[in-house]
């Protein structure tokens, strides 16, 4: 069959900074490649930005901070619903920019990324308005009211798996309380923070409200963590880069909120919905190529129904086509970049040599045409693990997903919460009291019961031990991103 793909043509460009309401070339002059996962090719290149090009931001963002700050909420929101709206329009470009940059599949870029980046700004423009503060009254002696002012300059580091969703989650609240921000996207899939910084300008975002600077972390993330005018910092990414910023922030009173790894579990007991288990279960394990923090990589299944559902389960997985990202009918793309799918395939190798068995996929799959040259890794589904092994231990974050079964709730709590990570869990029962004991008893963030990834942006999203510290969404972001001040008045 031959696949028709959009037109489009790559042209060499140069990604610029975003600073002081302009696109400017780095400094120093360096760059560093950008690659398609999907073909192994340099498409574009990256501004390699180092301490220089972060003063100029840090000047922008100064000059810009107490303005902003006194701009009203109203006004503010009417500016980032302007730039939401511009997201809109442009839909069909940036999941386009998001599929090559990224190498997911262009229908789940434009159906979840591009869709969800419009929505958080919406969301945190009009959560802004209706943000409010607290009063205690102390019977006849006097009143407390709490004041919430923005911090200043925030930093926000965001990662590679969803590029613009998880941008824009972080820097809607922040601007929204009124906060200036200085963005450093992954250097792996700078392109739609690139394409944003343009929406900017078109939105008429005012000067130095928002900077955005591409490179390394060497080179400009850690800067920007330490740099004393920067008076937080919102990062997620992996746990082990977690753990270097709150070392390298000890004793400079940053507030920090990390959101980091995960290694999730999803528990199926034999009264679940068969059928929309199967389905929603293929789907947590696999999506965007398992390169979600939320996805359920750890499978556990009542041992009543083991057979029946590991056969059903490994059906549906090695019939996921996998395929170039900009055929419309890819279910399964490219990982992220050829280090990213080394690491994978010597995870799916170690699970061998650690006694595990593959029920499918397990290699690196070739495809033909212009993506021949791609990272793409099978769909892998292994069982035979011991709970305590590494592979079931370890954050593999690629489309590899582990099965094993369970004898009564209390093994399947005990499996679940044997890792040092608390970020998701799912679990899938009709019986209404199993479901609330475990979701109270499992240490994790978030739980979903009978449906996965189904998500409201009023709620708490963040993990428990190793998956992170604080909480974003709704009320919590716009708590993080203020200060509070209490005001007492004696009547």
């Amino acid at each position: 069959m031959v696949v028709e793909l959009p037109v489009y043509k790559i042209i060499m460009q140069k990604i610029k900074n975003y600073i002081n309401g302009e696109l400017i070339i780095p400094q120093a002059g360096k760059y560093l490649d950008n690659i398609e996962p999907a073909t192994g090719e340099v498409y574009s290149l990256i501004p390699d930005s180092d301490e220089s090009d972060l003063a100029l931001a840090v000047i922008a963002a100064e000059n810009a901070k107490s303005t902003w700050a006194n701009t009203s909420t109203e006004q503010r929101a009417q500016v980032l619903c302007k730039l939401a709206d511009l997201i809109d329009s442009h839909a069909d470009r940036l999941a386009l920019a998001e599929a090559i940059d990224n190498g997911k599949p262009v229908t789940l870029a434009k159906d979840v990324d591009i869709y969800r980046a419009a929505a958080n700004i919406r969301f945190f423009a009009h959560a802004g308005t209706q943000f409010a503060s607290e009063s205690h009254a102390m019977e006849d002696v006097a009143i407390n009211y709490t004041l919430r002012d923005p911090i200043g300059i925030v930093g926000c580091i965001s990662p590679w798996n969803l590029p613009l969703y998880l941008f824009t989650w972080k820097i809607a609240p922040a601007l929204a309380a009124g906060n200036v921000v200085i963005a450093k996207p992954s250097e792996v899939t700078p392109m739609t923070s690139y394409l944003f910084s343009q929406l900017c300008i078109e939105a008429g975002l005012p000067q130095g409200v928002l900077n955005i600077l591409h490179g390394t972390g060497p080179n400009i993330g850690s800067p920007l963590v330490v740099h004393p005018k920067v008076k937080a910092i919102s990062f997620t990414g992996g746990t082990a880069t977690g753990a270097h910023i709150t070392r390298a922030t000890a004793g400079l009173f940053k507030k920090l909120s990390l959101e980091l790894g995960g290694k999730n579990p999803t528990v199926v007991f034999a009264d679940c919905d068969f059928e929309d288990t199967v389905t929603t279960v293929v789907r947590a394990a696999f999506a965007n190529q398992g390169q979600i923090c939320l996805c359920g990589s750890r499978i556990y299944i009542e041992r009543s129904i083991y057979k029946r559902f590991k056969q059903a389960f490994v059906t549906r997985v090695a019939q996921i086509q996998i395929g170039d990202p900009l055929a419309k009918e890819t279910q399964h793309g490219a990982l992220v970049s050829k280090d990213h799918m080394k690491k994978v395939l010597s995870y799916i190798e170690l699970a061998q040599n650690e006694g595990g068995i593959i029920l499918t996929g397990g290699k690196q799959r070739q495809l033909t045409g212009r993506c021949e040259k791609g990272y793409f890794v099978e769909p892998t589904v292994i069982e035979n693990l011991d709970n305590n092994c590494r592979t079931n231990q370890e954050e593999i974050f690629g489309p590899v997903c582990t099965i094993m079964p369970f004898d009564n709730d209390a093994q399947a709590l005990a499996l679940a919460n044997g890792t040092q990570y608390g970020l998701a869990a799912s679990i899938w029962t009709n019986d209404l009291k199993r479901a609330h004991r475990m979701a109270k008893n499992i240490e994790a963030g978030i739980v979903w019961i009978n449906c996965w990834l189904l998500r409201d942006l009023r709620t708490p999203f963040g993990g428990v031990k190793s998956s992170g510290v604080r909480r974003e969404g709704g009320l919590e972001a716009l708590r993080f991103f203020t200060e509070p001040k209490n005001v007492c008045i004696k009547y």
